[in-house]
């Protein structure tokens, strides 16, 4: 399944507004706490959004995660 710039792969599931913004924010190298407490969640609803991220995509590890970001069009240097 080859992915293009802001594109995911055929068949896959999309990401709610909400993974896409707790994905932005550690592309953008922000830690679970921190990325909680922008979004006004909990560190336990992080990790549950980055497992339901991992469910959706092949992301392992956090590098795979900000190459998901990137090769998605998610992250744009400033999270939203």
């Amino acid at each position: 399944m080859p992915v293009t710039s802001r594109s995911r792969p055929q068949n896959a599931p999309a990401l709610s507004h909400r993974e896409r913004q707790v994905l932005a924010h550690i592309a953008a190298g922000l830690s679970h706490k921190q990325v909680a407490r922008r979004l006004g969640i909990s560190v336990h609803t992080v990790s549950t959004y980055l497992r339901r991220i991992r469910t959706k995509r092949t992301a392992p590890t956090v590098a795979h995660l900000i190459r998901l970001g990137v090769a998605e069009g998610i992250t744009s240097g400033t999270p939203s």
